[in-house]
């Protein structure tokens, strides 16, 4: 069991399985979302567990993707494609220990120029997993 919460604690999750190695998104979206880039990791819908929901606002970010925050301190959680039937979860909401690590970068043909990649794990210019649609996170 993992468990995490927003800044403030009004939201709070649980998930109920092994946490699959976290993607790092460096898409312009994601980093205006984040302030930097997006780390997260995909959970089964059905291995996640949300209470204080009445405060997670949803923005749909494109036609086919929507992104959960908290309404009262702000913080980013959650990354959800219509249509499957995993949604992603930051990484930086979960409480110690996850028991992973950063698996790869992606789409970072798109990242800030203020940066580098130098970690040596695997860098996508735009690659996503088969059932994550590219048009969504450009």
């Amino acid at each position: 069991m993992h468990s995490g919460s927003c800044l403030c604690g009004a939201v709070r999750f649980e998930v109920a399985a092994p946490l699959h190695r976290p993607d790092a998104c460096h898409c312009t979206q994601c980093r205006k979302q984040s302030g930097h880039y997006w780390a997260s990791t995909d959970v089964a819908r059905s291995d996640l567990t949300v209470s204080g929901a009445d405060h997670l606002t949803w923005f749909q970010s494109s036609a086919k993707v929507r992104r959960g925050f908290c309404s009262t301190c702000g913080a980013a959680l959650f990354w959800d494609m219509a249509g499957r039937d995993r949604i992603a979860v930051a990484m930086g909401a979960f409480d110690t220990p996850t028991g992973t690590t950063l698996a790869t970068h992606i789409f970072v043909a798109d990242k800030g120029d203020y940066y580098e990649i130098a970690d040596g794990l695997p860098q996508n210019p735009r690659w996503l997993p088969a059932d994550h649609d590219v048009a969504a996170c450009p």
